[in-house]
């Protein structure tokens, strides 16, 4: 049996699995134990590798480069944690732009999580507690999106599909000009 998972990757690590209809198997919050690193981190990764199966098609979202703080080191080292235990686990994934899961959820790119809440529930109808586990069911429905694209084409809105498009056809990256001495 196929899933589709999400993983949003965070210290409330949002995890979401959906079966072969799309429907939500599971979705939790993962946190690890303790607020220690590393063991908070190793034991998070532990936690979410322990949901994942074999043959799951993961979609996992890209890291926000943007981002300022103090938890922007965390978010580094644990977001590569879980890419590198998904790897040495013989897990593929694919990588989700934090705007275009935005875009796919609200046919915007750049809103606040606080706006995602009511698009996901009038789309498909679910909603959670945790901003961490809605970021993880839209990743998870991107997923299954784009698996089964063959036969969803018509019922994906026309922002949901330039995002499909974008993933699976992404534009090439503009090489940087050479400084020339003067």
């Amino acid at each position: 049996m196929t899933r589709y998972v999400g993983i949003d990757p965070s210290t409330k690590t949002g995890f979401c699995a959906l079966d072969e209809n799309g429907e939500v198997a599971t979705a939790k919050e993962l946190t690890g134990i303790g607020n220690k690193d590393p063991k908070r981190i190793t034991t998070l990764v532990k936690e979410v590798a322990s949901h994942v199966k074999k043959g799951d098609k993961i979609a996992i979202e890209g890291f926000s480069y943007n981002s300022q703080g103090r938890g922007v080191g965390f978010q580094f080292g644990v977001g590569y944690a879980f890419r590198i235990a998904l790897y040495s686990r013989g897990h593929s994934y694919r990588e989700i732009t934090p705007g275009q899961l935005k875009k796919f959820a609200t046919g915007k790119g750049n809103c606040a999580k606080e706006h995602m809440i009511q698009p996901i529930l009038d789309n498909w109808g679910f909603s959670h507690r945790s901003d961490n586990v809605l970021d993880a069911f839209v990743l998870a429905k991107i997923m299954y999106s784009i698996e089964n694209r063959e036969s969803l084409t018509f019922t994906l809105t026309d922002y949901q599909q330039e995002v499909i498009d974008t993933i699976l056809n992404p534009p090439e990256k503009k090489k940087p000009r050479k400084k020339v001495a003067k």
